[in-house]
């Protein structure tokens, strides 16, 4: 039997040395860097997931909000950008941005976001690429990307992908092929559908790019894209308008007050929470679940499989008897929401009337860095984690298998789902496969907060 904890809960040199911990996952201390490209002015739901993303900016560096051309559809479609719309977004933050700080360090000022908000071109498509099409926001995209960072780039793309698209074109067209693929690799890049035809441009000129672009299959209804999961599917009380109204849009204050009611497509007239835009960055949300390099995972942004070159299309995940791909999305909803409850009551109430995520160390973000178990052939493993809680609140563990995570297609269970402690309850032999346990860590604040481990199991290599 091997008995394993948590990384943090053990001396460094002593885990690494008994279980070979790879050295590629980042440090639990760095924040993702976050490019949002937004056709924000149409569907309404891109001030939603903006509203959202900025009650979640200290978990991130927000280093540019590029504006481009509006999402406004049909007749009515007009060639315009309109940053004004997030600056007034972002001028509504400022005023709760004092008291989001009592709750949590590292929300950007008002100010510093506002200098960071450029705008694209007001014209979407490959007829916009190419000489003279150079924007402030395809610049300054190449401007980030060159930054002396050992960080990857994350660019979430909520409308169309023009300006990154005309960076890419620049950048090949000055530089040399050494120097394209050096740029490239800076990038990640998490697309919202093909909503203009630089999309699938960019998926076939650049197939190297860490490209995840989540759209329904071909010929398919297109709700059906696992982005969908973020409205449609599991529990849709959580996205209702009775739940918008009491937890954001009322006595919560100004920036809560702008979030939008009702959006294009909402799937019934009782429902008012849409934002597929928003799992693009929830992607990169550290909360101990996902990891950004490792799509097939799964998080709150969904689970993804490699479909040509490096990019990720959407996977299907089985849940409570439905298996499709806005599952990956909808699983973790109840944990989404109630983190976004409870930021908006950051916006308004003091730190002493409000609850915050449990912590490892102090630290409540982990970046997603898993524990890695190396399992000789037959054996068991006893799995343990724990964490605190900063306002004293009792903590309730949940252990699952995350079989699509993983590789093993084997009969694993575990020996409990509660406590800080479990294990396999049978030996497995591996071989070449994996398996994946998650341990969910719940306070009993109000509302519940969630944070994430996951343990990797592999076939110990002689």
């Amino acid at each position: 039997m091997i008995r394993i904890g948590c990384p943090w809960l053990l001396p460094v040199a002593l885990f690494a040395a008994a279980l070979g911990v790879c050295g590629e996952f980042a440090s639990a201390a760095d924040k993702p860097r976050l490019v949002v490209l937004t056709d924000i002015g149409g569907d309404p739901d891109d001030t939603q997931s903006l509203i959202r993303l900025l009650v979640h900016a200290n978990e991130f560096d927000i280093e540019a909000l590029i504006v481009s051309a509006s999402g406004t559809p049909g007749e009515l479609k007009k060639d315009i950008v309109q940053p004004n719309l997030i600056r007034s977004v972002v001028e509504a933050y400022g005023k709760v941005q004092p008291n989001l700080n009592l709750h949590a360090e590292g929300f950007p000022t008002a100010d510093e976001l506002l200098a960071r908000i450029h705008s694209g071109n007001p014209h979407r498509g490959q007829m916009s690429i190419g000489e003279g099409h150079d924007t402030e926001g395809s610049r300054k995209i190449i401007e980030l990307a060159d930054r002396d960072d050992d960080r990857p780039l994350n660019i979430t793309i909520w409308g169309g992908s023009t300006e990154l698209a005309q960076a890419l074109w620049r950048v090949r067209n000055d530089r040399s092929p050494d120097e394209l693929k050096k740029f490239v690799a800076r990038l990640r890049v998490y697309t919202i559908s093909y909503q203009d035809d630089t999309g699938g441009w960019i998926a076939e000129q650049f197939p190297e790019l860490f490209y995840i672009a989540s759209v329904a299959p071909p010929g398919r209804d297109k709700r059906e894209a696992a982005y969908r999961g973020m409205y449609l599917g599991g529990d849709e009380r959580l996205t209702s308008r009775e739940w918008l109204d009491e937890h954001v849009r009322r006595n919560h204050g100004p920036l809560g007050a702008m979030y939008p009611a009702q959006t294009w497509t909402a799937p019934n007239p009782h429902s008012a929470l849409k934002e597929g835009d928003t799992p693009s960055w929830l992607y990169f949300l550290p909360v101990g679940l996902g990891h950004p390099d490792y799509p097939e995972w799964g998080g709150w942004g969904g689970r993804f499989v490699k479909v040509a070159g490096n990019r990720y299309g959407d996977s299907a995940d089985a849940v409570d008897g439905t298996s499709d791909a806005r599952a990956s999305v909808w699983r973790w909803r109840e944990a989404a929401q109630n983190e976004f409850q409870a930021r908006m009551d950051w916006c308004a109430v003091p730190k002493e009337k409000a609850n915050h995520p449990p912590t490892s160390d102090g630290v409540s973000t982990l970046a997603g860095v898993p524990t890695k178990i190396a399992v000789p052939p037959n054996a068991t493993v006893d799995l343990h984690w724990k964490v605190e809680d900063p306002d004293g609140d009792e903590v309730r563990y949940r252990w699952f298998i995350y079989r699509e995570a993983g590789t093993y297609t084997g009969q694993a269970e575990l020996r409990s789902t509660e406590g800080n402690v479990t294990g396999l309850a049978k030996p497995i032999d591996l071989q070449d496969q994996t398996l994946h346990v998650i341990c969910a860590a719940t306070d009993t604040g109000t509302p519940p907060l969630t944070r994430y481990h996951r343990f990797i199991l592999s076939a110990e290599r002689k």
